[in-house]
């Protein structure tokens, strides 16, 4: 069932205690103010409550509208005719309106459908279940309920009278605003139109200002290339006094670039060609060409010629003259070019003559210092003599000519590539003499400094490097020509070998510089001291294999001093090879160490007794090795070569020592220990065997063993070697002995024969005493 409609109701008049009139709404819509002072009718075109059933959502809403359509909210002049009481009765009577209730609801007006549904759903409010309980009539419950209503609206209407003054104040506050923004919409009008008048005004300035600028900057073309144009045809008569009067100084360079500027323009310009000034201009300035190349012509060779004077030092020259004025050069090239090639023939004729002179004066002076290390007879595999050719020049033995095949001290030139060149005068003046290979840096180290600069100065001067290859055309040709005569008379190999890894060493500086004026040089006297050093190793092998075995023969197993000149000249080499890894020199080392270990086969079989041979043996392998300890090789192939001579060496020799003292017992060790002493298929070991060589060792073992002591000392060179030897031979005597110990104790009867046996300790003992020595 759907809930009843509201109900409606007429709101009746309502009487205002003190107040002397009466609000009633007529029933033509107008309210009536009746009053002592007159009647007021206000037309406030509301609905009537007895014409319209309104809701009371609805009813508010009229009020409200009627409210603001009243007197109270209209403007001044329609409640000026109105007195203050009147004014207040009409504004009571708006708010208040018809307060009336119509009739009751009748039940014949509410439909039943539905009803038991809404009793069930508010049978749970208080109201409604009061109402239920109390089973009384509901016409008289509406009626009680109508007046509680009547009561609450006229204590509201109590409240909005109340608030009347503050609605009144409120509406006038409002109208006051409306009066002041209309006046600030009239201000800003105003305001609106003088911007508008101001805009179009700027807008003017505007075009007038991009026309302005538009003409400035045509103007500021034109007077530019104008005075362009005039600074670069015109010729100051400051700047023809200067170029024609004037002295070659920076401010005649500065001149003569402001010349080449004009020679330029009038040569390009096709504007310049076709105007007026040229026909005048054009003479005057190829005039001052004329003059200019014929004075830059005169203070060129001018300081050419200087170069030729002696002891001019050509570096300074170029630097602080020659290229300070660079531009002179550089006008006639532009302006003069057949004084320009002049110019650049007579400056590399020049120094080709001066720097060649140079050298050649320089090597001459170096030779005076020269020291000579090894002539063509200076070889590993000759024996030595002290006797000369009668006209042979007076040297030193070449056994104590010690540099010939070792490297000592001239390895420091290596470390030395970069200090200055020898001052030749000086060098003589002390009585100084050098190796070829110290000549050689000091003479490369120049080269390079000189090349060095003068390979920049044309760079900066001319502006190429081709002219550096005509300059240094003379240099080069003496320097080579200095080589042919002395490298074909030059057999100190070390030197070569030094040259060599120099010239790596100038390579590696020039390209630090990023030089590379010198490249191909260096790769040529790279190929001429590969082959020379070739053919001077070659002569040393050479001397080795074909060397006369009874002249170098000597009755002593000390080292051979051939065997030390190999040892001394292949150490040399592997020092000079530790950074580089040359491929071929090792190749070459490895035939040298095969030719001299023949060389010394034969000379060990020259000694009668086979111990006097394997003790030469080992005094010159030993000898080898402690010279290449001494030179810092730890490591090679050819090292390890000669240990392992060293050890086979070693044992044939104890072996041989053992046998000399202990020969039936060694022998016995050798052939009888092995056997199984159980078994019958041999030949049983008898005491009888074995009682003389337990005895015998017994009798004779600690002087054999002094004997060993002094056969070794005197026997090998090197101490440390020979206490090893002895060592090694001890302990091998002692592994024998404990061989033969076990045999005698395993063979039948032997127990009687242990009273006779010496200890392993005591062995071991005496062993030690003689171990404190080494």
């Amino acid at each position: 069932m759907a809930s009843p409609a509201p109900a409606l109701v007429r709101l009746p008049s309502v009487q205002f205690a003190g107040a002397p009139a009466q609000i009633n709404n007529s029933e033509d819509g107008k309210v009536s103010n009746s009053a002592e002072d007159g009647d007021v009718d206000v037309d406030v075109a509301a609905p009537l409550a007895g014409d319209i059933q309104l809701s009371a959502e609805e009813y508010a809403h009229a009020a409200l509208e009627r409210l603001f359509s009243s007197p109270l909210f209209s403007s001044n002049e329609n409640r000026g005719s109105l007195s203050e009481e009147e004014q207040l009765k009409a504004d009571l009577h708006l708010t208040a309106g018809d307060l009336t209730f119509g009739d009751d609801v009748k039940s014949d007006d509410i439909p039943l459908e539905g009803l038991q549904e809404e009793l069930e759903k508010f049978q749970s409010q208080q109201v409604v279940a009061s109402i239920l309980g109390k089973g009384s009539e509901l016409r008289e419950y509406a009626r009680d309920v109508e007046e509680k209503l009547r009561q609450v609206e006229l204590e509201s209407i109590q409240d909005y009278i109340k608030e009347s003054d503050n609605l009144v104040s409120l509406h006038t506050q409002i109208r006051d605003c409306d009066a002041i923004l209309t006046e600030m919409e009239a201000l800003l009008g105003g305001f609106q139109a003088d911007l508008g008048s101001i805009s179009s005004e700027i807008k003017s300035l505007q075009e007038q200002s991009m026309s302005m600028g538009l003409k400035l900057k045509n103007r500021k073309v034109a007077e530019l290339n104008l005075s362009r144009f005039l600074e670069d045809i015109v010729v100051p008569p400051n700047m023809i006094d200067i170029l024609v009067d004037g002295e070659v100084n920076e401010e005649y360079v500065r001149n003569l670039q402001m010349l080449s500027k004009k020679l330029q323009f009038l040569a390009e310009d096709p504007v310049a060609k076709i105007s007026a000034a040229y026909k005048d201009v054009e003479p005057e300035v190829e005039k001052l060409r004329l003059k200019a190349i014929y004075k830059g012509r005169e203070f060129m060779m001018q300081k050419l010629n200087a170069l030729k004077k002696p002891k001019t030092n050509i570096q300074i020259l170029q630097q602080n003259v020659l290229l300070k004025y660079k531009y002179v050069a550089v006008f006639l090239q532009k302006h003069g070019k057949e004084v320009y090639s002049e110019i650049r023939t007579a400056y590399f004729d020049t120094l080709n003559k001066v720097l060649s002179a140079h050298f050649r004066t320089y090597i001459q002076a170096l030779e005076k210092v020269q020291l000579d290390i090894a002539a063509v007879n200076d070889l590993i595999g000759v024996e030595d003599t002290r006797s000369l050719g009668l006209f042979s020049r007076s040297r030193e033995p070449l056994k104590k000519r010690s540099s010939v095949f070792s490297l000592g001290d001239r390895a420091k030139v290596l470390k030395d590539v970069d200090q200055p060149a020898l001052i030749p005068h000086i060098v003589e003046a002390s009585g100084t003499k050098y190796p070829y290979e110290v000549l050689f840096r000091s003479l490369h180290k120049l080269l390079m400094d000189t090349a060095t600069s003068e390979y920049l100065f044309c760079l900066n001067f001319f502006g190429e490097d081709t002219i550096f290859h005509e300059i240094f055309a003379g240099p080069f040709a003496v320097i080579d020509e200095h080589f042919n005569s002395v490298l074909p008379n030059h057999y100190d190999a070390i030197g070569l070998m030094l040259m060599i890894r120099l010239t790596h060493q100038h390579q590696l500086t020039m390209s630090r510089r990023r030089i590379p004026c010198l490249d191909s040089y260096l790769d040529k006297v790279n190929i001429m001291l590969w082959p020379r050093f070739k053919m001077v190793f070659d002569l040393h092998l050479t001397s080795l294999r074909s060397a006369n075995i009874r002249m170098l023969w000597e009755d002593d197993v000390h080292p051979h001093y051939v065997m030390r000149r190999y040892a001394e000249f292949a150490a040399s080499l592997l020092q000079l090879n530790v950074e580089y890894g040359d491929g071929q020199l090792e190749l070459n080392l490895e035939r040298l160490r095969g030719a001299v270990d023949d060389l010394l086969i034969k000379l060990a079989r020259c000694f009668k007794h086979q111990k006097q041979q394997t003790i030469f043996l080992i005094n010159n392998y030993d000898m080898v090795l402690s010279v290449f300890k001494e030179a810092g090789i730890e490591e090679g192939k050819t090292q390890q070569q000669f240990e392992e001579l060293l050890k086979s060496s070693q044992t044939v020799f104890l072996e041989a020592l053992l046998l000399e003292h202990f020969p039936k017992l060694i022998m016995f060790v050798k052939t009888r220990t092995g056997e199984d002493l159980a078994s019958t298929s041999g030949q049983p070991i008898k005491v009888e065997e074995v009682e003389p060589l337990v005895k015998d060792f017994a009798e004779r073992w600690r002087g054999a063993i002094k004997l060993m002591h002094e056969d070794v000392i005197t026997s090998f060179s090197n101490f440390l070697c020979g206490m090893e030897i002895l060592r090694l031979t001890l302990t091998q005597l002692l592994l024998y002995y404990t061989r033969f110990a076990d045999a005698v104790r395993q063979i039948e009867g032997g127990a009687a024969l242990n009273i006779n046996l010496v200890s392993i300790t005591s062995i071991m003992y005496e062993i030690k005493n003689y171990s404190r020595t080494f």
